[in-house]
């Protein structure tokens, strides 16, 4: 089943359609897009969230819902609209998460993330 919505040009992602293929596919997270390293999911953890450390930067824009997120042993609150950043490696993870909780994925980078010091 191909998963992506829209295309490359003149792209837009519908978070209600994203949503609601998410809905169909049966699992926690669906890809929806990508292009060059960036990929696009749309994630919404039922109850608990069994995520592990990715092996590239990552950033979650949050659509619905609010909880805490812990992002290497620094927990912090989160609400719809809410940007939170994760860079590679790092142990995370949505706690205390409403019901409604979906928020969007970017992957991006090369493995093993950036390293802005490296200049």
């Amino acid at each position: 089943m191909d998963t992506r919505i829209g295309k490359r040009n003149g792209m837009k992602i519908d978070k209600e359609e994203a949503l609601a293929k998410l809905a169909d596919s049966g699992t926690p997270f669906l890809p929806l897009f990508e292009h060059g390293t960036l990929t696009i999911e749309m994630y919404k953890p039922q109850q608990v969230d069994l995520q592990e450390p990715h092996t590239r930067d990552e950033v979650y824009i949050v659509v619905a819902g609010h909880g805490e997120f812990l992002n290497q042993g620094e927990r912090t609150t989160f609400g719809a609209g809410d940007f939170l950043f994760v860079p590679a490696g790092a142990e995370h993870r949505f706690e205390n998460f409403t019901e409604d909780f979906a928020t969007w994925v970017i992957f991006y980078g090369p493995e093993g993330g950036e390293n802005p010091e490296k200049e």
